[in-house]
């Protein structure tokens, strides 16, 4: 999970949605953002989506290689900073493709009807996937 909000709304939210358990780690506020050890003068500039850094830096945090990563989320400007940094995108909420989207989904609820293929075979045939999602398609599930 890479979010804007604070390491205790996530779990919020995740634990509500009864999805605690699916996910290896969140990148959070706190992640990106430790508490300042400067002088207010000499502070780091805050790291939060949409910034090019801030996807930068949870693609390090992660350990991610962003080739082999499908970024998520609801807003186009999100979407256009993964595509930036690397990742492979997909819209969600919105029936059309935005600038940097490769794939569309009106709703998450989709996601296996939309792209069967990211739970289908092994791990090659995965790499094969995210490659393939690089063309630009609109998903209407």
């Amino acid at each position: 999970i890479f979010t804007n909000a604070d390491k205790a709304h996530a779990l919020q939210v995740l634990k509500r949605l009864a999805l605690e358990d699916c996910f290896e780690g969140i990148i959070c506020f706190e992640t990106l953002n430790h508490p300042p050890l400067q002088p207010p003068a000499l502070k780091s500039p805050i790291l939060c989506k949409p910034s090019l850094e801030a996807f930068e830096a949870a693609i390090r945090v992660a350990n991610l290689d962003p080739k082999k990563t499908i970024f998520f989320d609801d807003s186009a400007r999100n979407i256009a900073s993964g595509k930036a940094a690397g990742l492979h995108t997909v819209i969600v909420g919105n029936s059309a493709l935005v600038p940097g989207a490769d794939h569309a989904l009106r709703s998450i609820h989709n996601i296996k009807e939309a792209i069967p293929e990211i739970w289908d075979g092994d791990e090659e045939q995965m790499e094969q996937v995210i490659q393939a999602a690089a063309v630009e398609t609109s998903v209407l599930a």
